[in-house]
């Protein structure tokens, strides 16, 4: 006859599955003995996933601000060597092309500045040049439209570019935000070539010469 007694915890050991093997819990992960535990075990688990994501996104924040510190740095009293190219010739390009390249010094030596340009009420984007402190902006418009005359090219940083955007979406007066520096382009348009062919101007000169001849030898029969 087998005794009640219950068995001790120590006796008891640990569970074993039906194949004999010791079972493990599936709440935490089982370590054998001797081996070391890693460093990164309290990230395991519903509340690690937790504290692993909050802490993944505090550094990315981080990053952010930086980047965008680093976007917004400021130009005080800008010194700026401008060169421009505009199309003048409309028989051999589809649309008259500008481009503004501009040579830019800070007195605080800042050389990571983001600029936006703004021609007749339109922003383009103004891209860096391989060389600190080159930018260009360019853009596109049919001849019809590129007439010719003076563009004012407003560049603006980052803090007058964001008051710019607000006062469109706003209705204000987008003339009270003060631009960094403006650049005056000067286009004299598109040249469509002559008025008339030069097929048409072969053709009368033969008329011409025929003509001449002719008469050279009627006058000479007669």
């Amino acid at each position: 006859m087998r005794s009640s007694r219950p068995r001790p915890a120590a006796a008891l050991g640990p569970r074993r599955s039906r194949c004999g093997r010791p079972r493990t819990s599936k709440l935490a992960p089982h370590w054998p003995q001797g081996s070391r535990r890693p460093a990164l075990l309290p990230l395991i688990g519903p509340r690690g996933q937790w504290e692993g994501q909050v802490l993944g996104m505090a550094v990315l924040a981080v990053l952010l601000l930086l980047a965008l510190g680093a976007a917004a740095e400021p130009c005080p009293e800008p010194t700026i060597v401008p060169s421009y190219y505009t199309t003048s010739d409309a028989v051999i390009s589809s649309e008259s092309v500008f481009v503004v390249e501009i040579s830019l010094v800070c007195k605080n030596g800042a050389q990571n500045v983001a600029l936006y340009a703004d021609v007749n009420g339109k922003q383009f984007p103004v891209t860096r040049g391989q060389d600190v402190g080159r930018y260009q902006v360019s853009w596109s418009l049919e001849h019809r439209s590129a007439q010719s005359g003076t563009y004012e090219v407003k560049f603006f940083d980052e803090e007058s570019y964001s008051a710019l955007r607000k006062a469109q979406r706003n209705n204000e007066d987008v003339s009270r935000v003060r631009p960094l520096f403006t650049v005056n382009v000067d286009h004299r348009g598109a040249w469509n070539g002559p008025w008339v062919s030069t097929e048409v101007v072969a053709a009368t000169i033969g008329l011409l010469v025929y003509y001449l001849a002719f008469s050279t030898k009627s006058s000479i029969q007669a």
